[in-house]
C-alpha cells in the first residue's frame, strides 16, 4: 500500500536530474502518483506482478512489449513476452505447491502475543499508560490536548491573512504530507541531523508519524509540489511575505506565527485527492 521503492544508485538519480528525464515504474501495487514510489519517479504504471517481471527484463516502457523482445536468450535468439508468460495451470500448481494452511496457522496463530521483539520490550511497573521519552525521535508526547475545553471556541472571522501556498490541480493527500523518504536538507531532515540521526536511519514520513515535530516539517514538503508563488521552483518552498524572502513552506509557517499572521491555503480541482492521510 505504501508504494515506496528503496533507494536508486546515485548514479541514476545525477543521470535523472541531470537530464531531466521522466523515470518511471511499473508496480502491482496500487499507487501510481508522481513521485510516490520514489521521489525521482515521476511516472507509474500498475501491473499485473509478471508484466512487471516482464518490464524488469525488457527495461523501459517506450516500446510495445507485446511485439518487441524482452532479451536475447542463452542461444542468441530473442525471447517474447509471450514465451515466458505463465499459463494459468502453470500458476495454479504453484500456489498448490507452495501455499498451504499451515503456513497461515503458524504465521498468524499467535498474532497477539507477537513476535520476540515485542515480548522483549521492557515496560517499567504496571502503569497502564505509555511513558514518553524526550529523546525518542519516533514517539513523542503531542501537545494537542493542552489547553483543550469542553466546549470548542467559537469561530472567528480571518483577517489579515498570507497565502503560504498557491497550489493547481490535483494535489493530493501525499503532495500534502508526503509519506516517502525525508531529504537530509529538508526541514525535518535537518531536525533529525540536529538530533545526531544518520542519513541512513532517516527513515520515512510515514515510519515517524508519532513524531509531530517531524511531521509538521513534512507538511507540503513533497519534491514534486509546484507553488505558484513561486516561478519554475518544485518542493515544498514558498516566499514570506511582505519581504519576499524564499524559504521552504514550514520555516515560513513558523515565523509567520511568530508574527501572529493567520494563513490561507489557495488549492484547485481536486485538492486533497489520494490515499486516507490523517496528517493531511
Amino acid at each position: 500500500c505504501i508504494g515506496n521503492s528503496g533507494p536508486l544508485d546515485e548514479a541514476i538519480v545525477d543521470a535523472i536530474e541531470d537530464n531531466k528525464l521522466v523515470g518511471t515504474a511499473v508496480i502491482s501495487g496500487n499507487r501510481n502518483f508522481e513521485g510516490r514510489v520514489h521521489a525521482n519517479v515521476r511516472a507509474n504504471y500498475l501491473a499485473s506482478p509478471p508484466l512487471v517481471v516482464a518490464y524488469a527484463l525488457l527495461g523501459k516502457v517506450t516500446v510495445d512489449i507485446t511485439t518487441e523482445p524482452l532479451g536475447i536468450g542463452n542461444d542468441g535468439q530473442p525471447v517474447y513476452l509471450k514465451d515466458v508468460w505463465p499459463t494459468n495451470k502453470e500458476i495454479a500448481d504453484v500456489i498448490a505447491s507452495s501455499l498451504s494452511r499451515d503456513q497461515f496457522l503458524k504465521r498468524y496463530g499467535e498474532v497477539f502475543k507477537g513476535p520476540k521483539q515485542w515480548q522483549a520490550i521492557q515496560v517499567e511497573g504496571d502503569s497502564a499508560t505509555y511513558r514518553w521519552s524526550d529523546g525518542s525521535t519516533y514517539v513523542k508526547n503531542p501537545p494537542y490536548f493542552e489547553g483543550i475545553t469542553m466546549e470548542p471556541k467559537p469561530v472567528g472571522d480571518i483577517s489579515g491573512a498570507r497565502v503560504l501556498a498557491e497550489l493547481g490541480d490535483s494535489i493530493t493527500t501525499d503532495h500534502i504530507s508526503p509519506a516517502g523518504n525525508i531529504r537530509k536538507t529538508s526541514p525535518a531532515g535537518e531536525y533529525l541531523g540536529e538530533r545526531q540521526v544518520q542519513q541512513k536511519d532517516f527513515n520515512s514520513y510515514g515510519a515517524r508519524r508519532g513524531n509531530h515535530e517531524i511531521m509538521m516539517r513534512g507538511t507540503f514538503a513533497n519534491i514534486r509540489i509546484r507553488n505558484e508563488m513561486l516561478k519554475n521552483v518544485e518542493g515544498g518552498m514558498t516566499k514570506h511575505l511582505p519581504d519576499g524572502a524564499e524559504m521552504p513552506i514550514y520555516d515560513a509557517a513558523m515565523k509567520y506565527k511568530a508574527e501572529g499572521v493567520p494563513l490561507v491555503i489557495f488549492g484547485g480541482k481536486e485538492y486533497g485527492t489520494g490515499s486516507s492521510r490523517d496528517w493531511a
